[in-house]
C-alpha cells in the first residue's frame, strides 16, 4: 500500500520539509499496520496462495516500504515491487538495498505481457476509481497459469464499540465516502471472475484493535468527519471522549475484516 487515502501523497505535499514529515508519519503508520497482530500471518498466507518459491517471478503492486518484497525474496522469488509514490519507493530502496523497485500505477503497469508468475495487490484496489482496469492489467502481465492474490478491507465494515451507535455509523460511512472505491474488497470475487480468472477462492481475516496506542486511529476518524461536515465538532468531541475513556480503562475495541481473494489466470 503506497499511502492512505486519509491524507495527501508525500510526493504531492508542499515544501521538502512538509514532504519529509508526511512521509515519516505514513511510514510509521504503515509499519504499525504491518506489525499488528495477525498481519504477518496474513502476508504469509498470501505467499502460500501465490505459490512463491525459488525462481517465481512475482510482482507486488502497491509495495509501499517493501516489507513484502523482502519477505518474498527470502523465499527465493524473483520480486519486483511497484508503487506510484516516489517517496515510498525511496524508503523501500533504503530499507532493502538491491531490491528491484519500479514506479508505476496499477492501472498501467510498465511490464510486458506474461512477465510474471504471481501478482499481489495488498490494500490497493480501494484507492482506484475503477478497480476493473487494474484487474485487466493484472491478467495481462500474468503468464497463463499464474496466480493472483488481492487483499483489502471493506471500508463500510468497520466495527467500533461506542456508546452512540448511530453516530458511529455516521463516522464510519463518512470515512468510506472519502475512499474512491470503498467496497472494492467485497467485489474481489466478481472482479476476478469477470476478468477470466478461475479457481477463485475468498478468505476472511479479522483484525482487532484493543490497545491504547490504536486510539489515534479512532480519534482521527472523528476529526476527519468533523472537518468534512459529516458531524458537528461537539459530536466529534463527545465521541472521542468516550473512546478515550475506553482506552484508559482497557475497554477499547475495534475490528476490521480483511478479504483475501486468490485465483489462477486461465
Amino acid at each position: 500500500m503506497s499511502t492512505s487515502p486519509s491524507g495527501p501523497s508525500p510526493s504531492r505535499a508542499g515544501s521538502a520539509g512538509d514532504r519529509a514529515r508526511l512521509l515519516a508519519r505514513l511510514l510509521a503508520r504503515l509499519d504499525a499496520v504491518d506489525t499488528a497482530p495477525g498481519a504477518a500471518a496474513l502476508r504469509r498466507r498470501s505467499y502460500t496462495l501465490l505459490g512463491l518459491g525459488p525462481g517465481v517471478r512475482f510482482l507486488d503492486v502497491g509495495c509501499g516500504a517493501g516489507r513484502a518484497v523482502g519477505e518474498a525474496a527470502a523465499l527465493g522469488a524473483r520480486v519486483v515491487g511497484l508503487d506510484r509514490d516516489e517517496g515510498m519507493l525511496a524508503a523501500a530502496r533504503e530499507r532493502l538495498p538491491g531490491g528491484a523497485f519500479t514506479a508505476g500505477d496499477a492501472t498501467a503497469l510498465p511490464h510486458d505481457d506474461g512477465a510474471f508468475d504471481a501478482y499481489r495487490a495488498d490494500k490497493v484496489l480501494h484507492e482506484l476509481a475503477d478497480p476493473a482496469v487494474a484487474l485487466a492489467e493484472a491478467r495481462r502481465v500474468l503468464a497463463p497459469g499464474g496466480r493472483i492474490v488481492l487483499t483489502g478491507q471493506d471500508w463500510d465494515t468497520f466495527v467500533i464499540d461506542a456508546a452512540d451507535a448511530a453516530l458511529t455509523r455516521t463516522l464510519v460511512h463518512a470515512r468510506a465516502d472519502r475512499v474512491p472505491s470503498p467496497r472494492a474488497a467485497r467485489a474481489f470475487r466478481a472482479l476476478l471472475l469477470d476478468h477470466g480468472f478461475r479457481d477463485v477462492t475468498v478468505e476472511v481475516a479479522i483484525a482487532t484493535f484493543t490497545e491504547a496506542p490504536w486510539l489515534s486511529l479512532l480519534t482521527g476518524l472523528a476529526e476527519a468527519a468533523a472537518r468534512c461536515g459529516a458531524v458537528t465538532p461537539a459530536e466529534a468531541a463527545a465521541w472521542t471522549a468516550d473512546q478515550r475513556q475506553r482506552a484508559a480503562t482497557g475497554r477499547l475495541f475495534a475490528a476490521v475484516p480483511f478479504f483475501m481473494a486468490a485465483a489462477t489466470r486461465g
